[in-house]
């Protein structure tokens, strides 16, 4: 579980193509520190497994499915990324729940800069809208952020300039893709609801049977 405030900003060193996978190297010493084989690290939004580590970088493996449903497929060896290791139990909470299971990509369509921080308006696929609301959070690149204004086919968020720094949020232009990761707990909501409703009906189901056998 993650947070969504990202610790380092790192780089790909190397990727290795395995034929249906790929093997990342990245540079990121800073969440390397403390980890080891086994760990999860995310990568710009995506939990990744360390497979190892040495000098200040780590090497992960990354599926097919990871490929196909996030922007990692898209990165090369000199491509900067967010970095975050999981949270820590009894810390502090400074984003929201992050999962690190991307949802699906968006595009960055227009950045609309202000005097002290940037508007950016994202563009994402019509099944993730339902779960995007206004002042609600969502995960962009690994980013735990608040919602400005939400559409049917986009939303916008605000960057301070410490995001638009110490994030790749700030290297971005048009036309570049995005990892989102919508809020669980909307999900859990959705899914709980709608199994309440067809619970529901079951039951009257029930009771109109049970009336017609009187």
């Amino acid at each position: 579980m993650f947070t969504g405030i990202v610790e380092e900003l790192g780089e790909v060193v190397a990727i290795e193509n395995l034929g249906d996978s790929s093997r990342f190297r990245l540079h990121g010493p800073l969440v390397t520190e403390d980890a080891k084989h086994g760990d999860s690290i995310a990568v710009n939004g995506v939990c990744l497994t360390v497979v190892e580590t040495a000098d200040g970088e780590f090497t992960a493996d990354v599926m097919a499915e990871t490929l196909n449903r996030s922007s990692l497929g898209a990165l090369a060896a000199g491509s900067r990324v967010n970095l975050e290791r999981p949270m820590a139990l009894g810390g502090r909470l400074g984003g929201h729940l992050v999962q690190g299971h991307v949802d699906g990509t968006g595009t960055l369509v227009e950045r609309i800069p202000g005097e002290h921080w940037e508007i950016v308006k994202i563009a994402l696929p019509a099944a993730l809208s339902r779960y995007v609301v206004e002042k609600g959070s969502i995960t962009v690149d690994g980013v735990s952020l608040t919602v400005v204004d939400a559409a049917d086919d986009y939303f916008t968020i605000s960057l301070i300039p410490t995001t638009l720094a110490l994030t790749t949020l700030g290297l971005k232009k048009a036309g570049d893709p995005v990892n989102l990761e919508v809020d669980v707990l909307a999900k859990y909501v959705e899914r709980l609801l709608g199994r309440g409703s067809a619970a529901g009906a079951d039951l009257r189901d029930l009771d109109e049977i049970k009336e017609m056998d009187r």
